[in-house]
């Protein structure tokens, strides 16, 4: 059995669209994947990006914000930047590594009643897990390794 595939997510702060990102991965992935997430700066976890996959029944709560080290990048198969900050800043790459970029809306600049902001985190929490499926079933076929 070959080594599980190391997926790396990156965003500006690593509080919710990485977040949500790793969290999804772990959930699908299982031991197919390892998976971590990081950010260019690490501003903690957003509050509603953990409530929003509480809703689904996946525990985020435990993953840590961290900022991206070389010891990650040197680890990563494939790093997918999930906003256009990450994308313009992420450092250079290791050869061989796959880069990926998902230009994703950030809920956590939405604004409204608390509703309408939540219904802005579960659109993006929704389409991440479409993301992720597409992602591990490339990793699964070969194309991004």
């Amino acid at each position: 059995m070959s080594d599980p595939a190391n997926i790396l997510f990156l965003c500006t702060g690593n509080s919710c669209r990485s977040q949500i990102a790793e969290g999804w991965a772990r959930h699908i992935g299982g031991d197919s994947v390892a998976v971590q997430s990081a950010g260019i700066e690490a501003h903690g976890k957003n509050p509603r990006a953990i409530e929003v996959m509480q809703e689904i029944g996946i525990d985020i709560s435990g993953q840590e914000s961290t900022i991206v080290n070389d010891d990650m990048l040197q680890a990563a198969d494939v790093v997918v930047t999930v906003c256009g900050h990450a994308d313009e800043q992420c450092p250079v790459l290791p050869p061989g590594i796959t880069k990926l970029h998902w230009p994703l809306t950030d809920p956590a600049k939405a604004t409204g009643t608390e509703e309408e902001i939540m219904i802005e985190f579960r659109a993006t929490r929704d389409e991440i897990e479409g993301r992720v499926n597409e992602l591990l079933e490339s990793i699964k076929a070969g194309a991004t390794r």
